[in-house]
């Protein structure tokens, strides 16, 4: 997905991204919506409010496994994800 590039990423892209992968694993994606208390119609909505990509973000770093599949699957090291949670919590 993310693969080829030489920048790092922007981290709203690379947060989408990272929802993309959480919301195409069934469970993952149940287990996301209960820990945070959204809905698929909240989660549709807030999509680029950087808070709750943000949030999204620390979800996968809250499961270790997670981060590192995710990261995996985006071509990006899991500490790409982590700095992306950062800078959108400002």
């Amino acid at each position: 997905m993310l693969k080829d590039r030489t920048n790092p990423p922007e981290p709203e892209a690379l947060a989408l991204s990272a929802l993309g992968w959480t919301l195409a694993d069934e469970t993952r994606a149940q287990r996301l919506l209960a820990l945070t208390g959204l809905t698929p119609e909240e989660l549709r909505q807030r999509l680029g409010e950087p808070s709750l990509l943000a949030a999204l973000l620390g979800f996968l770093e809250a499961h270790e496994p997670d981060l590192v599949a995710c990261a995996e699957a985006l071509g990006v090291p899991p500490e790409a994800l982590v700095a992306a949670r950062r800078r959108l919590e400002g």
